[in-house]
């Protein structure tokens, strides 16, 4: 069996400016990077401020499990479906971080028959975007302490600096530090701390950013630090602005490649889910929707986290208004929330199954919430009998679903072409009313408690002493307004890992809360989420290697 990258490899793609043609782009309307990637150039982007007409239909899932879902592998191939019914489609994702490429997840390209490509490229350095945030947020580090120890005009207190570094990859040894040792003239020795870069507000601000002038006023709200006084200092009085926004001009445009069927794929931006918003960026969707007549867009792991910050961050900002949500599942996924371990998850176990299924049934729960219509697909594994398959089939109809089993990573769009007709009978017989979860005027802790009840399925949210003290100044500093950006693992619809299949009635556990004024929402940490991860003991890295031909291997 081909890998991921021999399957990539092997691909013949299509010069970008005949992609492009596909969709209506001219080669002077875009930005060529080699041959097969390209950025939209502001010529383009200046045309599409309207006529958003495409529909919108979100990929989400389940939580995930080591037996693995395969949300961006179904989210490439319906955009590949969709192409071989006939239908104009674009995809939009988010680009990959380096840290779960070398680290243990695993890129952001799909996989088998669903790819898009050139998979090596995305995967690693891609169009430069963030090496460019990561720059214009080390910039504004920068001239944090420059400021200090200049004579520090603002008054900054160095015990109330907000502002952290960042780096693009695994490493917890950066997560606390301290610089300025050596002697006065190497800066003020203080504590300091680094985020991994897809957990930065800068990502967070390049993601939600309508437009270049939007993307400055964003920039220059960022606060940094409070001074003596308790007043925010923020990247415009460290007069930081200008010269992030030249870093990141280019970063700004969205990326355009193709799927291996030659499909159109917007990829910008990179947030994660559990420890930031987890969307690829709206000018990117924005882009795709006056491209194509469907676009396929995907959020972070599980619709408690990705789809919540979707629905209610991006969507709220970028007055977006989605059509219809798939929800993917795997058998072996269900299998394993219902107390299976990964070793055995091939064998038939329909009990387990069905003690599992309760975390798909929370998700379709939370996304009717929204006001969206759902349909559930199974990604197929050989392993799959008749009767699971027909349970889950069962289980999802009963509660106003339509299904379909896909068999993208196996077959490319051919695998999906059922599932892209269900997309369509949906969107076709079934209004989406979508509306927000909670209103603005609500208070943060309001807003917590809403997403943590009726999304997680808590029966209340306890708070450290510090986090209600932040949450407190957050509210009287006119931040009370801001959607809630909760930071939670993964694996659990709890903040504990280890609650799989459906936890009701547990507590959760805010410990700290801060704003990310220029991105537009508060962020609340909870249990022991991280926001710079850590390398696993066997890193993903010990396998990638380049053959004396040059071509990179072990990459998934």
């Amino acid at each position: 069996m081909k890998t991921d990258i021999e399957i990539a490899q092997a691909a013949e793609l299509l010069p970008i400016t005949e992609v492009a043609e596909h969709i209506g782009i001219v080669p002077e309307e875009l930005e060529v990077y080699g041959k097969y990637k390209a950025k939209l150039s502001d010529e383009y982007i200046a045309k599409i401020k309207k006529n958003l007409e495409g529909k919108l239909i979100l990929v989400t899932a389940i939580n995930p499990t080591p037996a693995g879902e395969g949300k961006t592998t179904t989210t490439v191939g319906l955009g590949q479906a969709f192409d071989q019914l006939g239908k104009k489609a674009v995809i939009t994702l988010r680009e990959p971080s380096l840290g779960p490429c070398f680290g243990i997840k695993g890129g952001a390209a799909g996989g088998g028959y669903a790819q898009v490509v050139p998979m090596e490229d995305l995967n690693l350095h891609f169009t430069g975007d963030f090496h460019a945030i990561t720059s214009a947020n080390n910039l504004l580090a920068a001239l944090l302490d420059n400021h200090i120890q200049q004579g520090n005009l603002l008054r900054i207190d160095p015990r109330q600096i907000v502002w952290k570094r960042c780096l693009d990859m695994n490493d917890r040894a950066l997560r606390n530090i301290v610089i300025g040792m050596g002697g006065k003239s190497n800066g003020m020795v203080r504590e300091d701390h680094f985020v991994i870069t897809v957990a930065s507000e800068i990502m967070a601000i390049l993601c939600l950013a309508s437009d270049f002038r939007d993307l400055k006023e964003r920039l220059a709200r960022i606060i940094v630090a409070y001074d003596d006084s308790g007043n925010a200092v923020t990247a415009n009085d460290l007069q930081a602005v200008g010269a992030m926004a030249a870093l990141l001009k280019d970063a700004m445009k969205p990326n355009l490649i193709q799927t291996l069927e030659h499909t159109p794929a917007l990829v910008h931006g990179g947030p994660f889910a559990n420890i930031a918003h987890g969307c690829n960026s709206v000018m990117a969707t924005r882009a795709a929707l006056h491209m194509a007549d469907y676009v396929i867009t995907e959020a972070g792991f599980g619709a408690d986290l990705g789809a919540e910050k979707f629905f209610d961050i991006k969507c709220r900002m970028a007055d977006l208004k989605p059509d219809a949500v798939v929800l993917v599942a795997t058998i072996r996924a269900l299998k394993y929330n219902g107390g299976v371990a990964k070793e055995d998850l091939s064998r038939k176990d329909l009990a387990a199954l069905q003690r599992g299924i309760v975390n798909l049934e929370k998700h379709i729960e939370n996304i009717h919430k929204y006001g969206v219509p759902i349909v559930v697909t199974l990604n197929a594994f050989s392993s799959d009998t008749d009767e699971e398959i027909a349970y889950v089939q069962r289980f999802c109809e009963d509660r106003d679903c339509e299904f379909a089993i896909s068999e993208v990573w196996e077959k490319g769009g051919a695998g999906g072409i059922a599932l892209a007709q269900k997309v369509l009978d949906t969107l076709q017989t079934k209004e989406s009313y979508f509306t927000p979860l909670y209103e603005d005027e609500l208070s943060l802790t309001e807003k917590i408690h809403t997403v943590a009840s009726e999304i997680y399925g808590a029966g209340g949210v306890t708070y450290t002493a510090a986090a209600k003290r932040q949450l407190e100044k957050l509210e009287r500093d006119g931040f009370g307004r801001f959607p809630v950006c909760i930071a939670k693992t993964q694996y659990s619809l709890s903040d504990d890992p280890k609650l799989l299949g459906r936890p009701v009635g547990f507590e959760m556990h805010v410990r700290e809360a801060y704003v990310s004024a220029g991105a537009g929402f508060v962020v609340a940490l909870t249990g022991d989420v991280m926001t710079m991860p850590g390398l696993p003991k066997t890193p993903a890295a010990y396998r990638i290697d380049v053959d004396d031909e040059g071509k990179i291997v072990g990459l998934f």
